[in-house]
């Protein structure tokens, strides 16, 4: 079965289903027949645009933000904007600093903008660490960011 057809699965799963983890994800994929792994469904979660939030029946729940129609990308966009204090490289990392408590927010506007080069980012209260494959990779993105951003 395709990427396609089991990322439409999955959202068809998260809006009638509360799932709070990858792991309940999984389980309830393998039921459709898919056989796929939590690091694969991590992917489809970070492709997709799916979000937690507040649950009725959980505590949380994976819904789809549609950040065009909802204003939430103009939003990470500002807070992202308003908050960077400073972005430099430290080999292929690029150390983002944020006013205290930032880091969250503006690291979450670094994941959806899904930018290829950037294999990963961790964020903590006003720092946030976004690791590419290569120095090149750091230069490419750090230049994307302080351009566009």
């Amino acid at each position: 079965m395709s990427n396609k057809s089991r990322q439409q699965t999955i959202l068809d799963i998260v809006m009638s289903n509360e799932l709070d983890t990858q792991e309940e994800l999984v389980t309830m994929l393998q039921q459709y027949g898919f056989n796929v792994t939590q690091a694969t469904v991590s992917r489809d979660i970070k492709q997709l645009g799916l979000v937690k939030v507040s649950g009725t029946v959980k505590k949380y729940r994976y819904t789809r933000v549609d950040y065009k129609e909802s204003g939430l990308r103009n939003k990470y966009d500002n807070i992202f904007k308003e908050s960077v204090l400073s972005m430099q490289i430290a080999g292929n990392i690029i150390v983002i600093k944020t006013v205290s408590g930032a880091a969250n927010s503006a690291g979450a506007f670094i994941d959806h903008l899904m930018i290829p080069q950037i294999l990963g980012s961790i964020a903590g209260d006003d720092t946030i660490f976004c690791a590419t494959k290569s120095e090149k990779d750091a230069e490419t993105v750090l230049k994307m960011l302080k351009e566009n951003y």
